[in-house]
């Protein structure tokens, strides 16, 4: 097996739709929001249900959640390193993760909040998309970061990590060889000439062949395979 390494790349694009207050969210259409994020969540463990266990999984996505520093009762599937604290939005991931035996990748690596805020916006710093990958699968996972100073999508900065794979090589089948009569060189006289040697021994050095056909067919296949009438080929 060999190790390749793999980079992933998060990119998400938003529409902008300004800042908004906790009690502005928990007026007007708040309840209706919270029934498209159960539904997003509720369609997203049905598409990895159908998913083999045995099949790697990775997940980058904008979350729109905070799952917050520290790991208390979930350090099965977080590490330390969040960004500030937990919403009913990051709790849902971590619910997520634990549900579906996930790992949440950014909280697993030390770095500066400058490498770990996935979100700016105006004085908003914040963490709110995430990679995640199976915990069996985590031990691969080598770095994850913020590129700092890259912004392909508005307000959201580039997430990147570092996977390295081992790559079964694949066995080449065994080589079928098939020995062919090359009759054709019994025109030359060399080669006439060392089969006939070879077939007169075979019969005893008797000139007349056998009345038994299928003896003398054996007697010449035989021989003819120490000459240079035969020759092997690749299948």
């Amino acid at each position: 097996m060999a190790p390749v390494e793999i980079g992933l790349l998060l990119v998400e694009e938003v529409e902008e739709g300004g800042e908004c207050t906790d009690k502005e969210r928990r007026g007007k259409g708040y309840e209706y929001e919270l029934e498209e994020k159960e539904r997003f969540w509720s369609e997203l463990d049905e598409v990895m249900e159908s998913i083999p266990m045995g099949e790697r999984v990775v997940i980058g996505a904008d979350f729109n959640g905070h799952v917050g520093e520290g790991n208390t009762g979930d350090e099965v599937v977080m590490g330390t390193f969040g960004v500030k604290e937990r919403n009913l939005e990051g709790q849902m991931v971590v619910d997520f993760a634990k549900r579906m035996d996930m790992a949440v990748v950014n909280t697993y690596f030390q770095k500066r909040e400058e490498h770990r805020v996935t979100y700016k916006s105006g004085g908003r710093r914040t963490q709110v998309d995430y990679i995640l990958c199976r915990r069996g699968n985590l031990k691969e996972i080598s770095d994850c970061k913020v590129v700092v100073g890259e912004s392909v999508a508005r307000q959201h900065r580039m997430v990147v990590c570092r996977m390295t794979l081992m790559v079964c090589k694949k066995k080449r089948s065994k080589i079928e060889i098939e020995k062919k009569t090359k009759w054709w060189k019994l025109k030359k006289e060399e080669c006439c000439e060392e089969f006939r040697q070879k077939l007169r021994q075979a019969l005893g050095g008797q000139v007349v062949l056998p009345d038994d056909w299928e003896t003398t067919a054996e007697v010449i296949r035989e021989k003819g395979a120490g000459c240079a009438i035969w020759k092997e080929e690749r299948r």
